[in-house]
């Protein structure tokens, strides 16, 4: 009998975003609690795009090599999301915490539950600004350029050099 296949590690791209309550602390958390996780960019203060008017959030994106499978993947960030209490009454709105995969390395999905690459990723400076301070070869200036929102960055998730 052949051992199973063993399921290959990949990089994987995920925002992370926070308006409501201890915006700071929900971001440590979130990143606490994923698994794989080999880098993270530095905090950016985000105007909110799209939904309801709604406060600021801080955003960061975090990178992970591994080969959870991407469905498994978005059931561990809804567990996040979960754990910090997100609710989801409002399309858009304000919220805890909210997680999204942008970006897997050689996956291409689009299934009633998750899509890949993210439909959404290029119109979102909130997404490709602290995506390029990981990977700069994702995000051309042009990208960058055209992008809605706008975004101020702040520092390290650990100290930020702005109040909060």
């Amino acid at each position: 009998m052949s051992p199973a296949p063993r399921a290959s590690v990949r990089r994987c791209f995920i925002s992370i975003g926070s308006n409501l309550g201890d915006r700071l602390q929900y971001l440590r958390d979130a990143v606490e609690m994923l698994p794989d996780v080999i880098a993270v960019s530095p905090v950016y203060e985000t105007d909110p795009v799209g939904g309801p008017e709604q406060a600021m959030f801080l955003n960061i994106v975090v990178e992970l090599r591994t080969a959870i499978a991407p469905l498994d993947l978005l059931g561990i960030c809804h567990r996040i999301e979960t754990a910090a209490d997100r609710v989801r009454d409002i399309h858009w709105g304000p919220r805890t915490i909210d997680l999204d995969i942008i970006w897997i390395d050689g996956v291409e999905m689009d299934t009633a539950r998750l899509t890949v690459p993210h439909p959404r990723w290029k119109e979102r400076r909130f997404v490709l600004a602290p995506l390029r301070d990981l990977d700069s070869y994702l995000v051309s200036d042009d990208d960058l350029a055209a992008a809605d929102g706008r975004v101020r960055l702040l520092g390290p998730l650990d100290q930020p050099s702005s109040p909060i």
